[in-house]
């Protein structure tokens, strides 16, 4: 019974959370506002420091080229690694 009644709330809500990530304006939102944390954060700011890793790099490459969900997972990955938690969606 507990099963039926799981399933069809992820049923129920999943329709929902997907129109969501659906939207290439969201999406692209999110990325550029993941992409400039990340920035700010795991870059490092000294004489001689470089820019974001390659994997920051690479996922703003994938925003700027519309893989929106590739580059937002690659984001929050390598924030987490570092220890950060990705900000909420604004």
């Amino acid at each position: 019974m507990r099963r039926l009644a799981l399933a069809t709330l992820v049923l129920s809500v999943s329709p929902i959370a997907s129109q969501a990530q659906d939207d290439p304006a969201k999406l692209a939102a999110r990325c550029t506002q993941l992409y400039a944390y990340a920035d700010q954060v795991l870059t490092m700011r000294s004489e001689g420091g470089g820019g974001p890793g390659l994997a920051v790099r690479g996922a703003g490459v994938d925003c700027q080229k519309g893989r929106y969900a590739q580059g937002i997972t690659e984001l929050e990955k390598a924030l987490r690694n570092r220890g950060y938690t990705p900000p909420p969606p604004q």
